[in-house]
């Protein structure tokens, strides 16, 4: 079973056990939490989509860390200006837990 879930503005394709990254949540690291925002089911019994979402669809994810993503850098380049900046994305890893549809 599997499902597209959106959080912080994208959109992620996930199944139980899987790990993955996020934008970051005021939440504790260790404690679950619960994705609403579920815009498709699939698995055995067929693909069900929402409209925007799908009704009573839930992930159940449990928060692994907090971290920073690697760095960018970013540079500018004209005729007499040169600019170098770097950025690192702050993220929230999760593992889902359990899919409920």
């Amino acid at each position: 079973m599997y499902a597209i879930v959106e959080s912080g503005g994208k959109q992620y394709k996930v199944s139980e056990g899987d790990v993955f990254d996020v934008e970051v949540m005021p939440v504790e690291v260790g404690s679950s939490i619960e994705l609403d925002r579920v815009l498709m089911v699939g698995g055995e019994n067929g693909v069900t989509i929402g409209k925007p979402v799908v009704e009573g669809a839930k992930v159940m994810a449990t928060v692994k860390e907090h971290g920073r993503g690697k760095k960018i850098i970013v540079y500018k380049h004209k005729k007499n200006y040169k600019r170098k900046q770097g950025h690192r994305q702050n993220y929230t890893r999760l593992q889902v837990e359990k899919i409920e549809a």
